[in-house]
């Protein structure tokens, strides 16, 4: 019978405690509670049946957007373009990616999500918020990082070990999990508590000015009676969110001066040039810069070209009704109120609420 030197039956030992270890410390019941979702008054969202959050799934979903091992050099997460004081959006023209390099469109908002009903970036290349949440991580211009390497990185960790199993009831990291968890967390990150939230709720007043905007805000445009014209915008920010979930061409540029496609380099049609998912304007006074490239900077530039929009062949049908007539007209004084108008849709709470914030 071969001998063995003890050293080597007590490395034996020690590894097999260490992996016993590992494997009793990762050992965790699945919990199914679900998570109480706080959208009041908005209508209820539409979950997707296979990934109802729950409070650990939510739990998960929150760390893996505050993880930086998610990109190459474990220097950027999720929240690096999407800052909670800015409402989840990054304040930054191009956000800037681990290698240096700027982005090619204006980083959105990532609130609301959960009343998204057509698809998600500017273009709509991804369906479902999931698949939304993988693809930052493998674009080269941003985290540029592999899933392989990602799922090594966190299959490492004994943390992620145990959240995992909390909660999905398993051990095993996959992408898919990742990214039902990152959906999960996204959902939850609801703002519904603005100072214009507080006015419908008939908890305070607005400002004269404020009120003023309001009206040119949801009031449509009418060049025959232009004491009683307002400026149209509810046509495409309307609803809870203030969008329409569409993809329009807002006239920021003539035909020959459109350099992306937008929506057509998803649905190549040709209908589609220069059309851009349209996003919600709810605390759009912390989203700047706007416009898919970030064009500009203040929401007095915002409101100035929508006074007199661009021609083009795709330019929605609404613009070409007012361009029909020269445009709005609206007044310096206009201008002012509706800037003023949509600063009450700043939800401040949203910036600071600890449901949000980074775990670690």
């Amino acid at each position: 019978m071969k001998k063995y030197p003890v050293i080597y039956i007590l490395f034996g030992l020690m590894l097999f405690s260490v992996v016993f270890n590992c494997k009793k410390e990762c050992d965790e019941d699945i919990s199914e509670e679900k998570y109480n979702l706080d959208f009041y008054p908005f209508s209820p969202p539409t979950i997707s049946a296979d990934n109802i959050p729950t409070v650990e799934g939510v739990k998960l979903g929150r760390m893996l957007f505050y993880e930086k091992m998610l990109s190459k050099d474990n220097s950027m997460s999720c929240a690096s373009c999407h800052n909670q004081k800015n409402a989840f959006s990054d304040t930054t023209r191009f956000s800037i990616g681990v290698e240096g390099f700027p982005g090619k469109r204006q980083a959105m908002a990532v609130f609301n999500m959960a009343w998204n009903s057509n698809e998600f970036f500017w273009d709509g290349r991804a369906h479902l918020l999931r698949d939304q949440s993988l693809k930052p991580i493998q674009d080269k211009l941003e985290m540029n990082e592999t899933l392989e390497n990602v799922i090594a990185k966190l299959q490492a960790s004994t943390t992620y070990c145990k959240q995992f199993q909390r909660a999905f009831g398993t051990k095993k990291i996959t992408s898919e999990l990742m990214s039902k968890a990152m959906e999960q967390f996204m959902n939850t990150i609801i703002s519904n508590r603005s100072k214009y939230d507080d006015f419908l709720a008939n908890k305070i007043s607005l400002t004269n000015e404020e009120e003023r905007g309001r009206f040119l805000f949801f009031t449509e445009y009418n060049p025959f009676f232009p004491l009683e014209s307002g400026a149209d915008c509810q046509h495409c920010h309307g609803g809870d969110n203030f969008e329409n979930d569409r993809y329009l061409n807002n006239g920021i540029d003539t035909e020959e001066k459109i350099e992306d496609s937008g929506r057509q380099s998803v649905s190549n049609n040709a209908d589609d040039k220069g059309r851009f998912k349209v996003p919600s304007l709810r605390n759009v006074e912390l989203t700047f810069p706007y416009m898919h490239d970030g064009r500009f900077r203040t929401l007095e530039e915002v409101v100035d070209h929508y006074n007199l929009v661009k021609i083009s062949s795709t330019l929605d049908a609404s613009f070409q009704q007012q361009l029909a007539y020269g445009g709005l007209k609206l007044s310096d004084t206009d201008k002012k109120a509706l800037v003023a108008f949509l600063k009450t849709l700043t939800d401040r709470k949203l910036t600071e609420d600890p449901r949000y914030s980074s775990p670690f």
